[in-house]
């Protein structure tokens, strides 16, 4: 590849994306109270020189204050897989805010159970219980895993994502051992002193780390996601639940981002049986929501230890978390948006981009590949896929993401910002992604000539 034209390309980008948009780049300068001039210092992470600005959202569309009108594959990472306000979710949160009142009382509702049933129904784990994100659903968990077993050490992927999960801050080395992930904030201890650390798709590795016998739990994502897709090869899921349960180490699938899978995420699609499950940001269809399951078996274990506190200052909940309005949200997303037919459109259309994608990269003969699950599709700038989360991390390029995110975003069409991650809603059209594939193909065009 040319960088000098890439460079071109970008800078000109650039320039259009700043002339695009003066009454968000205006907004943002007189950010001053704000840490960061963002409400959260990552939606820094933006192609361009400053982010732009939400005015209105419905569906699969969002429009800036500026007025530029996008299709919208970003989806608030996840968190808007259901769409931007789905009429449903709407109609119950106004229901539930307004006509009913009490968003949240710290009394339970009867949508908890329905939900908690729906859940079962979708991912198998036989009890739930609510919070308002899944980094809290992950924390909850590793808090139950570790009272369970005893044990002081959570194991998880290199450059896995599970939020601001501390124990998750932890990537595989040069050396092969395990080394603070780079750029983490604030750490309380060394992550080691914690966590272990194995790559994903390396049974080997795991298998000598959970040898120390002091893993509570395997942390994992069935697919990675936050650093590319990285899938798992044939026989890795099955090989990861053999070695935890011959050294006694608890499961957790987080189906935050892979939820894309299918209606029960990879834990159905792919006849997964962890010990714990967390979820988060499309149960709630836009509002916070989050959950974990746990076997029944695991759930009694718990219930039945009167030495835990686990309904006053145990560490396991908050005030809002499980609030009528969260639940009501999350009963109309499961029951009447995220539904088992609207997850085989989305990965129809899913499979759909992706098509488009490689037809432009062939086109082009570039050593990229794309990487589909279910519902998300995402480019790569390897061939093959990468393997592991260090491999996909090391495949990253910076200045060609922020090439193709401004490029498409120029012309109405936003990515996630974190990598070229597309994901469908049940709104999205045919017409949408042959857009996407239109316009990726000029900027490809563009950048080869």
């Amino acid at each position: 590849m040319d960088r000098a034209r890439l460079q071109d390309l970008l800078d000109r980008e650039t320039a259009e994306a700043a002339r695009r948009g003066p009454r968000s780049r205006g907004a943002y300068g007189r950010a001053e109270h704000l840490f960061g001039r963002v409400p959260m210092t990552w939606m820094n992470k933006t192609a361009g020189p400053f982010p732009r600005y939400l005015a209105t959202a419905r569906g699969a569309r969002v429009t800036d204050i500026d007025g530029q009108e996008y299709i919208d594959f970003c989806l608030g990472d996840t968190g808007a897989m259901a769409g931007h306000s789905p009429a449903p979710v709407a109609e119950a949160v106004q229901r539930r805010f307004t006509d009913l009142g009490g968003a949240t009382a710290m009394l339970p509702t009867e949508d908890a159970e329905w939900v908690g049933a729906e859940l079962t129904r979708r991912f198998g784990l036989a009890r739930w219980s609510f919070s308002l994100t899944a980094t809290d659903a992950n924390r909850w968990a590793i808090r139950l895993a570790r009272a369970v077993t005893g044990r002081p050490k959570i194991l998880v992927n290199s450059y896995s994502y599970h939020g601001s999960v501390d124990e998750s801050l932890i990537v595989v080395g040069e050396d092969g051992a395990g080394a603070p992930r780079p750029g983490n904030v604030g750490a309380p201890c060394d992550v080691t002193l914690t966590s272990r650390v194995a790559e994903f798709n390396d049974l080997a590795q795991l298998e000598r780390a959970l040898a120390h016998g002091d893993v509570a739990a395997v942390l994992m994502e069935p697919a990675l996601t936050n650093i590319g897709i990285v899938l798992p090869e044939p026989g890795y899921l099955a090989g990861v639940r053999e070695l935890t349960r011959a050294h006694g180490t608890l499961l957790i699938n987080d189906e935050t981002h892979t939820f894309s899978a299918g209606p029960g995420g990879c834990t159905a699609a792919w006849g997964l049986e962890p010990d714990l499950l967390t979820i988060g940001k499309a149960i709630g269809g836009g509002v916070p929501a989050g959950a974990y399951g746990l076997s029944a078996d695991l759930a009694d274990r718990l219930l039945g230890r009167a030495d835990l506190d686990l309904v006053d200052m145990g560490g396991v909940g908050g005030t809002l978390a499980g609030n009528a309005l969260s639940v009501a949200a999350t009963r109309a997303t499961l029951e009447h948006v995220l539904t088992d037919a609207a997850f085989a459109r989305m990965t129809a259309l899913s499979e759909r981009f992706a098509a488009g994608v490689r037809a432009g990269i062939e086109a082009h003969a570039l050593p990229w590949s794309v990487s589909l699950l279910g519902a998300r599709s995402e480019y790569r700038f390897a061939d093959p896929a990468p393997r592991t989360g260090t491999a996909s991390a090391a495949a990253a390029d910076p200045a060609l993401e922020d090439y193709l995110h401004l490029y498409l975003a120029n012309r109405g069409i936003l990515l996630t910002p974190f990598h070229n991650m597309a994901l469908m809603c049940p709104d999205t059209t045919a017409r949408d992604v042959d857009t996407h594939t239109e316009v990726f193909a000029a900027a490809l065009t563009e950048l080869t000539a």
